[in-house]
């Protein structure tokens, strides 16, 4: 089953384009879709978790700055106004989430088209604006099944691969980071069973990784978050695979809370701790993880999470949504253009400077 994350609409009568966005809180209850016609939809979005997963949220806000410019163009703005308020989708859309790399390398992305074409009509702009969009997304799939193709060779016939969140189609334009490498895998003929964690507080493991390997029909079998290491002890995994929202220089990652504990627990056991994600999650301006800022998230999705009140009123809670594992637990970091082994500087800083791998050079 083909899982569409996010859609363009546009008539060929010039009516209001729109963004539609599998709306994932609603998953795995109800497969419904919310069209977003404008910045501040989008960007709604994006904090509420409707759309989610760090290049999923690079493609949303590169349509949502689309958005700006068509309202901006439907508004008949003049020239220099036009080009402001594109600017301030930009600025809002960044606000969304920080802890997502990709969200700003998108960003980047659209002021570069923006500046780049100081004598185009406002039509024009809007039009490479969404153009710019459009090729994003269509990357995005293309990559994602790049990385796909070169983490397969990890997997053996008969694994059990333990993940943690969702870094799937759900959290990509189309096909996913970790769990592309086990549909890869899978479509190469190898049989792959999945443990995915539950992932706490918002559960996007027993929500979203277990409702998209099922429409895939790989076998998947959700644990609480604190079983990971009972199941690992166990020898029931034989590999874990995660995604990444921001890969530092030397090769620690944010990914979604709990990633960390997981990579401890693998490196008691001796198992390899693989993370799969795009060139375009790595910051290079980042030395290390300590400089990764961490969104924290309302309270509530701790406490109330699941309809009911959980802890006592007065409580306090704490409520990151991401913490980092240091590149010393990540036995290889998995991209478009090869998989990456400590010392994970060097090809990090390589790939993304040159955008190619030594054999995609040679």
């Amino acid at each position: 089953m083909s899982i569409e994350t996010l859609k363009w609409r546009e008539s060929p009568d010039r009516e209001a384009p729109a963004l539609i966005i599998l709306d994932q809180t609603r998953l795995p209850v109800e497969v419904a879709e919310v069209a977003c016609g404008d910045v501040e939809t989008v960007a709604a979005a994006i904090e509420e978790l409707k759309v989610r997963g760090a290049p999923a949220i690079g493609v949303a806000a590169a349509y949502g700055v689309a958005l700006g410019a068509w309202q901006a163009l439907a508004a008949e703005e003049e020239s220099a106004a036009f080009r402001r308020s594109v600017g301030d989708a930009v600025e809002r859309l960044a606000r969304t989430r920080p802890t997502a790399v990709n969200l700003f390398w998108a960003l980047d992305l659209m002021k570069r088209v923006l500046d780049a074409n100081s004598g185009a009509s406002n039509r024009e702009l809007y039009e490479l604006l969404r153009d710019a969009a459009h090729r994003l997304r269509e990357d995005d799939v293309a990559i994602c099944k790049r990385i796909g193709q070169h983490g397969a060779g990890l997997l053996k016939d008969g694994d059990r691969v333990l993940t943690h969140c969702n870094a799937g189609a759900l959290a990509t334009a189309g096909y996913g980071t970790a769990l592309g490498v086990i549909y890869a895998a899978t479509e190469g003929g190898k049989r792959i069973e999945v443990f995915a964690d539950e992932t706490r507080p918002l559960l996007q493991g027993s929500r979203l990784t277990a409702w998209e390997l099922m429409q895939h029909g790989v076998p998947v079998t959700v644990i609480c978050d604190n079983m990971a290491a009972s199941v690992m002890a166990a020898r029931k995994v034989d590999c874990v695979i995660v995604g990444a929202d921001r890969i530092a220089a030397n090769g620690d990652v944010a990914n979604k809370i709990g990633t960390y504990g997981v990579a401890i627990l693998a490196r008691e056991h001796g198992i390899p701790f693989y993370v799969a994600a795009p060139t375009s999650t790595v910051d290079m301006k980042l030395a290390s993880g300590d400089a990764i800022p961490i969104e924290e998230r309302k309270p509530d999705e701790v406490c109330q999470g699941m309809g009911t009140r959980t802890a006592p009123q007065e409580v306090s809670i704490y409520n990151p949504a991401f913490d980092v594992t240091p590149h010393r637990l990540v036995t290889s970091i998995i991209t478009e253009f090869g998989v990456a082994t400590s010392p994970f500087e060097p090809t990090l800083r390589r790939w993304t400077t040159t955008g190619s791998s030594e054999t995609d050079r040679a």
